[in-house]
């Protein structure tokens, strides 16, 4: 198991950027791949971006494409979810994950350990 603990959420206009991080411990983290989900009240948690253990492999929710943008750094036991043009549908809690293994994340079913999350809120 891995424990994660996000920070970085809060309140953004529409137009507004944030980044969200999520620090990690338990497993070696470069043995494998994260991810971060969302959940909107009323609406189920939605996978929104993954990347392998060496960071070279992404994958991002197709309406994130060129706004959000996911890293990691495994020196640092720390993944960053990088969130500009923030418009009031992206307004959810979001969770980090840790992956079963090293490979790129790509549904929810590979995904073993999540964080407590954070809230993000849009304002228009």
């Amino acid at each position: 198991q891995v424990q994660l603990v996000e920070s970085g959420g809060g309140l953004v206009q529409a137009g507004g950027s944030l980044r969200l991080s999520c620090a990690a411990s338990g497993r070696p983290f470069s043995s494998y791949g994260l991810g971060w989900f969302r959940q909107a009240p009323g609406k189920e948690r939605e996978f929104v971006a993954g990347i392998s253990w060496s960071g070279t492999s992404t994958y991002y929710l197709d309406s994130l494409k060129g706004r959000f943008t996911f890293s990691r750094d495994n020196a640092k036991n720390t993944q960053y979810l990088q969130m500009n043009s923030l418009k009031p549908e992206d307004t959810a809690v979001y969770y980090c994950a840790a992956g079963r293994s090293g490979a790129l994340p790509r549904r929810i079913g590979d995904f073993d350990s999540w964080g407590q999350g954070t809230q993000v809120t849009v304002s228009s």
